[in-house]
């Protein structure tokens, strides 16, 4: 199986279509679960996913690989899910409507796909993983950008502190300052000790 490098320099040779689409395939799962950590919304994330990939098709010829690919794809990513956050804050999330965007049920929630917890657990127990959850989007979408980005690249995405600095194109020590001051104002704001 080639290397993300080697299919990056097919492409780059040969404009290969093939090796393009196997670097999509290969990265497009975490790309999105990135995008959706940050924004939490589905529809969101697929768009920035869709015009992340089109941008690395259009910069994939330029791509020197002075960094990993993947690290390369995250900074795009999560540059893009900025974008969209500070957009959506902006001009106000909800705006437009996808005609396959899930429908609301009777009590008014959205997504229909949210993830139950196992179902082992009580019925008290998952109305108390869900009213958590919640709580945990609200607080992290009032994070500012830079702590909300890089909790979501160490907790989430599993990065180490390297390569999130890279991605975040700052020194290690920012990042991991980032992260235990994103991860105090969860606790203040969950009330946690």
């Amino acid at each position: 199986m080639p290397t993300d490098l080697e299919l990056v320099q097919q492409f780059q040779r040969e404009h290969d279509q093939a090796a393009f689409d196997q670097l999509v395939e290969r990265h497009s799962d975490r790309a999105f679960q990135l995008a959706y950590s940050i924004l939490q919304n589905r529809q969101d994330a697929e768009e920035v996913v869709q015009d992340a990939f089109i941008r690395i098709y259009r910069s994939l010829g330029n791509f020197r690989g002075d960094a990993q690919f993947s690290t390369w794809m995250y900074r795009i990513v999560v540059n893009l899910c900025n974008n969209k956050f500070r957009w959506n804050k902006v001009r106000g999330a909800n705006c437009t409507i996808s005609i396959d965007a899930p429908l609301p049920n009777a009590e008014g929630d959205e997504d229909l796909r949210l993830e139950l917890p196992s179902s082992d657990a009580s019925p008290n127990e998952q109305a108390e993983f869900a009213d958590l959850r919640e709580r945990l989007e609200k607080a992290m979408a009032t994070l500012p950008e830079s702590y909300r980005t890089a909790v979501m690249l160490r907790n989430v995405q599993q990065l180490d502190y390297e390569e999130i600095a890279k991605i975040l194109d700052c020194a290690v020590g920012t990042v991991k300052s980032r992260i235990n001051r994103g991860r105090e104002l969860l606790r203040q704001a969950l009330k946690v000790n």
